[in-house]
């Protein structure tokens, strides 16, 4: 299997990014897997690094629902817990879009084979082969990719001032609905 590209031009790029990001939607995607899982309803998972207890059991209650229903999920799956949540989604069989905050993987970690190989994992990357660290810019740029291509957004933890926070409102500004895991 062969990376792809799909450029801000082509037909195939997701419309919503265009629509939502408008100049900030990256120039250029790269992707690795079934592109056919862009088309399908997406919900995408945030969780702040750090993340009170009760709040993780309860994140990965709710993926191994998702894992069970065979929802497409849509996430960096970078802080620990959305790390474990892609644990636990890749024990099932849903579709899962895995977004890095840098360009695409040079090797594919061995639990992600099978589903790639499977047509129920895409990898979609921003970012130019030359990002190869995550740092707090691109994870942003990530977080606000995720967002716009996902139809709803569910936090399991919300850090007030933190990235997340900051996402939710340009989440109300283009009226996608998100919810919490958090108990108020």
């Amino acid at each position: 299997m062969q990376p792809a590209s799909i450029s801000y031009r082509n037909p195939g790029y997701p419309a919503q990014l265009r629509e939502r990001l408008g100049d900030a939607a990256p120039d250029q995607l790269t992707t690795l897997g079934n592109l056919d899982l862009l088309a399908l309803p997406k919900t995408g998972l945030f969780c702040s690094a750090r993340c009170p207890g009760n709040v993780i059991l309860s994140a990965y209650d709710q993926a191994a629902r998702w894992r069970d229903a065979g929802r497409c999920i849509i996430s960096g799956f970078h802080s620990p817990v959305e790390q474990e949540c892609l644990r636990i989604l890749l024990r099932g069989t849903p579709p899962i879009i895995l977004c890095p905050a840098r360009a695409l993987p040079r090797r594919i970690p061995a639990e992600w084979q099978t589903p790639l190989a499977d047509g129920r994992l895409l990898i979609l990357s921003g970012f130019t082969a030359a990002e190869k660290r995550v740092t707090v810019e691109l994870a942003t740029r990530r977080n606000a990719l995720v967002a716009a291509l996902a139809d709803e957004v569910c936090f399991a933890h919300i850090t007030p001032g933190g990235q997340s926070d900051l996402l939710t409102h340009r989440l109300t500004e283009w009226r996608m609905p998100f919810s919490t895991l958090e108990k108020a």
